[in-house]
């Protein structure tokens, strides 16, 4: 029977190795200080810290708004040098 599906783990079931690398990633984050570590992370070296946070927050978000959109810039500390606004 051609295109139906006969075994395997259930659809939308994430495999066990992808289970484990999670669980391994999660455990290493939490030894490394959690949420700390991240601010850490953020204040010492923001580019990486950037490049984080630019792969685990989705690259496109279909959104519909029913009123108007305010957007707040926050600075890093430490961040003066990449501040493109004149003193």
């Amino acid at each position: 029977m051609k295109g139906r599906k006969t075994g395997g783990r259930v659809a939308g079931t994430p495999n066990k190795v992808t289970a484990s690398i999670k669980e391994a990633v999660t455990e290493a984050f939490e030894k490394a200080g959690g949420v700390d570590y991240l601010v850490k992370l953020a204040t010492e070296d923001p580019r990486t810290f950037c490049g984080l946070v630019g792969k685990v927050i989705p690259l496109q978000v279909d959104a519909k708004l029913d009123g108007p959109l305010t957007v707040q810039v926050l600075k890093l500390a430490g961040s003066d040098a990449d501040d493109p606004t004149p003193k």
